[in-house]
């Protein structure tokens, strides 16, 4: 199915007045509400004032658009400044996740699916990471999926031989999965072989995340599942996010990419860490594969 939200692969946003006549308000502003959203994205975060400068508009149309815009989960308001870049105590939505580290997160997830034996059950988060593994998954049925995330839920619903299996709750736009009560509600009604996740931020060891509701619903993965796999590309290591999880020590595996710096490694194996560190092809063998 595909997204109705906003993403990078669609169309320059000056082609939104095919959709309507060239004189249409409507079409003008679905225009630059695109430009909009693809300008906070390339930048991670603007103040809306410069936005105002820059598109020319006034300041309320622009808190106008933004409002719509963070509506959908695209962005992120707080006190004069829209971003869609992660903060330690906001995630970026999955829109503009997916775009960032883009080779990194497919090495990750090839690895990680290679841990999958036919006949299995697994817990899937929402993460953008989680949503590489998805063209792999054909080669390790049968398989039972289970996932929090609509993304995912939609890519693996007619791919034979995997019996999906959907975590309702309460639904959160900005990373388009259902978290809350009713969620890690089913969540520990299960019993899984594996758990596939990804957090936000690495510090001290230890794995967090922006929200505390995430925070609950990857625990009660953790807790359901038999084996806990964790992956985590470079960058995590710089960032930082409020709420802990769990230290990295308590996975039975984390893989990261090889960009990760060997002083970080060798930490992370100091402390007993169980580590898989993988490869990633350059680009433009990605492109020719």
């Amino acid at each position: 199915m595909s997204d109705s939200r906003l993403s990078t692969d669609q169309p320059e946003p000056r082609l939104a007045a095919d959709i309507l006549p060239a004189d249409s308000r409507h079409a003008r502003q679905i225009a630059r509400r695109q430009m909009i959203a693809e300008t906070v994205m390339a930048e991670g975060t603007i103040r809306i004032e410069d936005l105002t400068e820059r598109f020319g508009i006034s300041l309320m149309t622009a808190h106008r658009d933004l409002d719509e815009l963070a509506s959908r989960g695209l962005l992120r308001k707080t006190r004069g400044v829209v971003s869609a870049a992660p903060t330690s105590l906001i995630e970026a939505s999955d829109v503009y996740r997916t775009s960032r580290q883009s080779a990194e997160k497919r090495a990750i997830a090839a690895a990680a699916a290679s841990a999958i034996e036919p006949g299995q059950s697994a817990f899937f988060d929402d993460s953008t990471t989680v949503l590489q593994m998805i063209p792999h998954l054909a080669q390790r049925v049968p398989l039972t999926a289970i996932t929090n995330s609509l993304t995912l839920m939609n890519a693996l619903k007619a791919t034979p031989d995997i019996s999906l299996l959907g975590l309702g709750g309460q639904f959160h736009s900005w990373c388009n999965a259902f978290m809350g009560p009713v969620t890690t509600a089913e969540i520990r009604r299960l019993r899984a072989d594996l758990v596939f996740m990804s957090m936000a931020a690495i510090t001290d060891g230890l794995a967090f995340h922006q929200s505390p509701e995430m925070v609950e619903t990857k625990r009660a993965m953790f807790d359901s599942a038999a084996r806990r796999i964790l992956l985590a590309d470079h960058t995590k290591f710089a960032r930082r996010a409020l709420h802990s999880m769990c230290p990295l020590r308590d996975f039975d595996l984390v893989i990261v990419d090889e960009g990760v710096p060997p002083r970080i490694l060798d930490q992370m194996r100091q402390t007993g860490v169980k580590l898989q560190v993988v490869p990633v092809p350059a680009e433009e063998d990605c492109n020719a594969s």
